[in-house]
């Protein structure tokens, strides 16, 4: 079984921000334990900037990118060295990779970073993957590790992503704390608002609850069961990896029955969206309830800057909340969609040389 293993700044550091070398200590020994039952794992791994921050010293939180890009570039070698000395106790080895967004929105640097990953694994390589903090800028960053582990265990088609944290799952109702919901079937509007009152206690981190139910959606749709439990239980690790007592170890979210295959997952979550296309009912129905591609014709709007090969959002024009419900890659620039918005086949050829009957063929298209 593969598993994707998220961790969050405050399971991985002490009070004072330092490192928690026997967290990262124990948590080497369950993995040896499960890796020796063929088990693989991948690890996300939070903590650059806190550790980065507490070797320099700097007691308040960094605000501004450069200094956020100084203290990864200070603390990424701390957190995996800590890795590295806790998984050689047991003959283990593991590999740095640092990610940015752009890995993961152009094709190629994708299936590259896919290649890798899975050579490690094959390898018994323990990869310790991190947002690549010191260079990363708003556009191609990820936000929070959360989403990352999600398009990391998507990528590698594992078998569950287990997201640590510093509460026990998602309680079923805020502040109260009566008790832990221990299985999602699907996750609902009123799930979506218990997270959003149920965030993580911590400061250290970037993420909340709310984050974790954006990356169980990810991974759902991947086919890929989410579990999110308190870091502190890593004995919980073989309940995890078993698939029993789910009630004991936190709230387990089920895969969706309807998963993605690989290209469309990466065309649902992995690219980055460019603009969105704005349809009438008509084309809305023959996209979701009959598989059509998307036809100029029923299109309305359009809003961004795109070029053709760009991943776009799809949305309902008549629907006052302008959901988006789809994505896809698109055969034409929007200043060029534009033009032919609303128009039949015979009508765009007279404004452009056509090359492609769809705007978006159904083969790159992905119904949320």
């Amino acid at each position: 079984m593969r598993i994707v293993i998220k961790l969050g700044t405050s399971t991985l550091t002490c009070k004072d921000g330092l490192l928690n070398k026997k967290y990262i200590s124990s948590l080497a020994l369950n993995l040896n334990e499960l890796q020796n039952e063929n088990h693989e794992f991948l690890i996300v791994s939070s903590g650059a900037i806190g550790a980065g921050r507490s070797h320099l010293k700097v007691n308040v939180r960094p605000r501004t990118l450069r200094e956020k890009q100084a203290f990864a570039a200070v603390g990424q070698p701390l957190v995996i060295s800590a890795y590295s000395d806790a998984f050689a106790k047991y003959g283990k080895t593991i590999a740095q990779i640092l990610l940015t967004r752009d890995d993961f929105d152009k094709r190629d640097k994708y299936l590259n970073m896919r290649n890798t990953l899975n050579t490690l694994i094959e390898n018994d390589v323990i990869p310790i993957i991190n947002e690549n903090d010191s260079v990363a800028v708003e556009e191609i960053n990820f936000g929070d590790n959360d989403t990352l582990s999600a398009l990391v265990a998507a990528a590698t088609n594992a078998s569950k992503l287990v997201i640590f944290t510093d509460v026990d799952g998602i309680y079923d109702a805020y502040p109260s704390k009566s008790s832990i919901i221990p299985r999602i079937e699907k996750i609902t509007e009123e799930i979506e608002r218990l997270a959003t009152g149920n965030s993580s206690s911590s400061e250290k981190g970037t993420g909340g609850m709310k984050t974790k139910i954006i990356a169980a959606k990810i991974a759902g749709a991947s086919g890929v069961d989410t579990i999110i439990t308190n870091g502190l239980k890593l004995n919980s690790l073989k309940n995890i990896v078993s698939g029993s007592s789910f009630d004991q170890v936190g709230t387990l979210i089920k895969a969706s029955l309807r998963s993605f295959e690989a290209k469309k997952s990466w065309i649902a979550f992995s690219k980055k969206v460019k603009g969105t296309i704005f349809v009438n009912a008509k084309a809305m129905e023959a996209l979701v309830s009959k598989g059509k591609s998307l036809l100029a014709v029923g299109i309305m709007k359009v809003s961004g800057n795109f070029k053709r090969g760009d991943s776009v959002s799809i949305s309902n024009f008549e629907n006052s909340n302008n959901k988006d419900f789809a994505r896809g890659l698109t055969n034409y620039d929007s200043e060029i969609i534009e033009k032919i918005k609303g128009k039949k086949v015979l009508e765009i050829e007279k404004i452009i040389d056509v090359t492609d009957d769809e705007v978006i063929h159904r083969d790159n298209l992905v119904i949320l």
